[in-house]
C-alpha cells in the first residue's frame, strides 16, 4: 500500500533494535510520517530499502566510518532518496563529508525526539537541516571555494594543510631532508608526516600520495 501524497514514507536504518523500535513509535504517532521499513546495517540493507521505496532514509550513527560509502551507494541506486543522519557528533569534517555525499538532515546525539521529527519532516518536504553550531562550517566552505582543490583534498583524503604542502614539495622531487630544510623542520618530523599521509590515503609510497592528490585536483 502506497503512502498518501502528504505522508512521508520513512525507512529506519539503526544498529540498535531498541532505537529502531523507539523511533518507529515516535514517527508512527505523527499523521504525516509512515515507517515503511526498519533494519540493522548489513549488505542486504540496500535491497530492503529498494523494496520499501521510502521518501526518507533515517540513518543512525552506528558506525560513522561506514556512512560515506553507504550514502554514496544509496544515492547511486536511489537518486531521489533523502537522507537524515541522527545521533551524530558535532564534528565539522564529518558533517561536511556527509553533506558532500548528499545528506540533507544532520541531527546531533543530544537532540530531542521533537527535533528528530522536525528534521525528518523538513527534509521530506525538500528542505536541508543542520544544527546551528555547524552552520558556520557551511559558510566557511562556501567562502573557501577559491581554494577548492586544497579544501577538496582535505575533505576527501583527510590531509591537513601542512601535509598537502609536503605533497607539493614531494611532487617537485624533493627528498625528506630537502623538505625539512626548506620548511625548517626536523627531518624526522617530515618522515612522521609522510608516514601519516601514507596511512591516511592507503598508499604504498610517496609518489602514490602525489598521484592521488593530483587526481583530486591539487596542483602538484
Amino acid at each position: 500500500m502506497t503512502a498518501a501524497p502528504d505522508v512521508a514514507s520513512v525507512f529506519l536504518l539503526a544498529e540498535n533494535r531498541l532505537l529502531r523500535e523507539a523511533l518507529t513509535k515516535i514517527f508512527e504517532r505523527k499523521s504525516d510520517l509512515r515507517v515503511v521499513g526498519a533494519c540493522a546495517f548489513s549488505p542486504a540493507a540496500l535491497d530492503q530499502i529498494a523494496l520499501a521505496t521510502p521518501n526518507v532514509l533515517v540513518l543512525d550513527s552506528f558506525a560513522e566510518g561506514l556512512h560515506l560509502d553507504f550514502l554514496r551507494e544509496a544515492h547511486r541506486r536511489f537518486s531521489d532518496l533523502k537522507v537524515v543522519l541522527i545521533g551524530m557528533e558535532a564534528n565539522e569534517v564529518a558533517f561536511l563529508r556527509a553533506v558532500r555525499e548528499g545528506a540533507l538532515g544532520y541531527v546531533l546525539k543530544d537532540a530531542s525526539a521533537l527535533q528528530a521529527v522536525a528534521t525528518v519532516r523538513a527534509v521530506a518536504s525538500g528542505e536541508a537541516v543542520c544544527p546551528p553550531q555547524l552552520s558556520a562550517a557551511l559558510f566557511r566552505c562556501v567562502a573557501q571555494q577559491h581554494h577548492v582543490p586544497s579544501f577538496h583534498v582535505k575533505l576527501t583524503l583527510g590531509l591537513t594543510n601542512r601535509e598537502q604542502q609536503l605533497v607539493v614539495l614531494i611532487g617537485k622531487g624533493l627528498t625528506n631532508k630537502e623538505i625539512a630544510c626548506q620548511l625548517q623542520l626536523a627531518e624526522q618530523t617530515v618522515r612522521n608526516h609522510v608516514h601519516r599521509m601514507l596511512r591516511k590515503v592507503g598508499a604504498n609510497n610517496r609518489l602514490a600520495v602525489v598521484e592521488l592528490c593530483r587526481m583530486q585536483g591539487l596542483p602538484v
